[in-house]
């Protein structure tokens, strides 16, 4: 598993807004949500906390695989691509409960393991 580049590892810490997490059915129908509650797992995971996910969840559970839109503070975009996995416990769902706001659920961890990096149409990783 290949980390973030560092470049993209501190643009991530400096997100302006809600990142937007999409993933796919068994049909190859995309969706796509805003996400605020995120967060970083060593250098090679992104997370996101499930609140209240729905389509996403089941999408996640079939296999999906997913991808994390991001912008900057200076308005520069980064996408990474990887495979999602879902936590109910362990090391990452704990983690995530340390940082998601005590007024959310937080059901579960989303997390997804970078494979692929982009800023615009240049591959990064």
């Amino acid at each position: 598993m290949p980390d973030l580049p560092s470049d993209v590892s501190k643009a991530w810490d400096q997100r302006n807004g809600p990142i937007i997490l999409a993933t796919v059915d068994q049909n190859g129908r995309p969706n796509a949500i805003y996400a605020t509650c995120v967060g970083k797992f060593g250098q090679d995971t992104l997370v996101v906390a499930d609140n209240f996910f729905d389509k996403t969840r089941r999408n996640i559970l079939q296999g999906s695989r997913g991808t994390i839109l991001f912008i900057t503070k200076d308005n520069k975009a980064f996408q990474v691509k990887g495979k999602l996995a879902y936590h109910r416990s362990g090391a990452v769902y704990e983690d995530m409960k340390k940082w998601n706001p005590p007024k959310h659920p937080g059901h579960a961890a989303v997390a997804l393991t970078v494979e692929e990096v982009y800023s615009g149409a240049q591959k990064l990783l």
